[in-house]
């Protein structure tokens, strides 16, 4: 009887932690893998991986088509409330077969193993990364070797008005200058 009980106890916690795993990876950021998506999904996986949630398709037209300001397919995710998780771009438009060239993260609950996410601040991106930065007319991008990731911070963060391409170190980034993009790339 002891037996059938703490048997039935464990299957209970064995269940009940494989459930936490998977939960937490769906919100998991790592080199060449968001969540439940990794280097070898295709565009197909897309809808049964986000079967519970809203999956918008924004397609190109290709070569052939009209829209020259579109260049990429992208296919949007929205949980069932509404709140947009992150903006999937394949490697190649109109391709069902395509894998994944770059995820962009929306949604705060996306974190790498060390806690980054779209929350994170300068400092905390500069403690735990190797840190490539280059300056754009209004932005400065942040290159993240470890995660195949590109960080994007408004230069207003930095004080800086003008929209100009003048070179940007690290030094010159305060530690509470907030992300406005998070992208990881899958090569």
């Amino acid at each position: 009887m002891i037996k059938k009980k703490s048997l039935s106890v464990i299957v209970i916690v064995f269940s009940l932690l494989i459930i936490s795993c998977n939960k937490n990876n769906k919100f998991k950021i790592e080199k060449e893998r968001v969540g439940l998506i990794s280097t070898l999904t295709t565009v197909k996986d897309l809808e049964s991986i986000f079967k519970n949630d809203s999956l918008v398709m924004n397609l190109s037209e290709g070569a052939l088509g009209n829209n020259y300001f579109q260049d990429d397919d992208e296919y949007l995710v929205f949980e069932k409330g509404g709140k947009h998780l992150l903006t999937i771009v394949p490697k190649e438009q109109l391709d069902s077969t395509s894998t994944i060239k770059s995820i962009e993260i929306h949604d705060n609950r996306f974190k790498t193993e060390l806690g980054l996410s779209l929350k994170s601040n300068f400092s905390e991106i500069n403690v735990s990364n190797r840190i490539r930065p280059e300056s754009t007319l209004q932005s400065v991008t942040l290159f993240l070797d470890e995660l195949n990731a590109t960080i994007t911070i408004d230069k207003e963060e930095l004080g800086i008005k003008d929209i100009i391409t003048q070179k940007i170190s690290l030094e010159q980034i305060p530690d509470l200058a907030k992300i406005k993009s998070f992208i990881v790339w899958f090569n």
